[in-house]
């Protein structure tokens, strides 16, 4: 059965983006030592990235080539993709998509991009663990790592580690799948 993950960075004060979807604040970081937890090791385990449509379309409108051509990419989404940017599936019942990501054999699935696909997946019950690592920098708004529900949890603190550059790992299990 197919782990279900999130990878994360967020500022000191929660949030993923600014207002406007702005991560430079992040890329300041691009150079930072991860060591073992570097997102260069961590993509190489994965098999499925799932992403939500905002996610999709900001990867879409970066020149950068398409970092997912070893990876399933599934879109959750309603609405179809024209001229995709990678080889990708669409998928808009996320009911099925968790139950068909659960029987996957062939490596782990990541949640990639913003908070509220993987505050859907937390909701159902559907987020094994999650890598959150705090920026030191404050956004003072913007857009937040889970946004508000009022969904309720206790996840198990797997590690908390000091990295490089003021960064700080937490890494949290979520009980119920033990």
């Amino acid at each position: 059965m197919a782990r279900i993950l999130g990878y994360i960075a967020s500022s000191l004060d929660g949030f993923i983006a600014t207002d406007d979807h702005n991560l430079d604040w992040l890329f300041r970081y691009n150079d930072m030592d991860l060591g073992e937890h570097d997102y260069e090791l961590f993509i190489k385990r994965i098999r499925t990235v799932v992403m939500g449509r905002g996610t999709y379309d900001f990867i879409a409108n970066d020149p950068a080539p398409w970092s997912y051509g070893d990876q399933r990419v599934l879109v959750v989404t309603s609405s179809p993709i024209d001229r995709p940017k990678g080889d990708l599936e669409v998928r808009s019942d996320v009911d099925a998509l968790i139950a068909e990501l659960r029987v996957l054999e062939d490596g782990d699935v990541w949640m990639l991009g913003g908070g509220q696909l993987q505050m859907t997946f937390l909701e159902k019950g559907a987020l094994d663990e999650i890598e959150i690592y705090l920026i030191p920098e404050l956004l003072g708004g913007g857009r937040p790592l889970f946004p508000a529900t009022g969904h309720r949890d206790s996840p198990k603190l797997i590690s908390a580690q000091p990295m490089d550059r003021g960064c700080v790992r937490l890494h949290y299990r979520f009980d119920r799948f033990e």
